[in-house]
């Protein structure tokens, strides 16, 4: 099973909304693994189908820590429903901008409804890194990076970089 190829910003697949899943089947299962061997290999904590380049709402994520076992969750079609609170999440980063790093508001406490790899009903209950890492994957999802919600100032500092970059190669 080969690995997927993250894309990084600016890719378009980056800014705008996945599709939502209308099929559970064997194909999406083989989706879902080969998506998780990409994770787990980078090493990320989340990844959103539209990161390597699958316009589908789909997301899986672990937030065990490295030392114990893996414990893969699969949300598909997933919605926040409710949030409250607020927490800063102290140097966000992600697979697809690379080499940055930024504080960034979050909810605190949010309430999300999917179905899971088996196509069964979920509702997850987050509070903390559980929350923020959601609200990451959900996002992506939507069309929107983490980079969309710092100060505009530090988000074109980072995008003049990038841009810079991309011309040298």
């Amino acid at each position: 099973m080969e690995l997927l190829k993250i894309f990084t910003f600016p890719d378009e697949i980056l800014l705008k909304p996945a599709e939502p899943v209308t099929e559970i089947d064997g194909n999406l299962q083989k989706t879902i693994d080969v998506m998780a061997k990409t994770m787990y290999q980078a090493p990320g904590v989340g990844l959103a189908a539209n990161q390597v380049g699958l316009n589908r709402q789909l997301l899986i994520y672990d937030i065990q820590p490295r030392e114990e076992k893996p414990l893969l969750s699969t949300l598909i079609n997933p919605k926040i429903i409710s949030y409250e609170g607020e927490i800063i999440s102290e140097g966000e980063g992600c697979l697809s901008v690379p080499d940055f790093r930024s504080d960034v508001k979050r909810f605190e406490r949010i309430l999300v409804e999917a179905v899971d790899r088996e196509g069964k009903p979920v509702r997850i209950e987050a509070e903390g890194f559980h929350a923020i890492v959601l609200q990451h994957e959900i996002d992506h999802l939507n069309g929107i990076l983490f980079i969309d919600r710092i100060s505009m100032l530090k988000r074109s500092l980072y995008k003049k970089r990038i841009l810079k970059r991309l011309k040298q190669k």
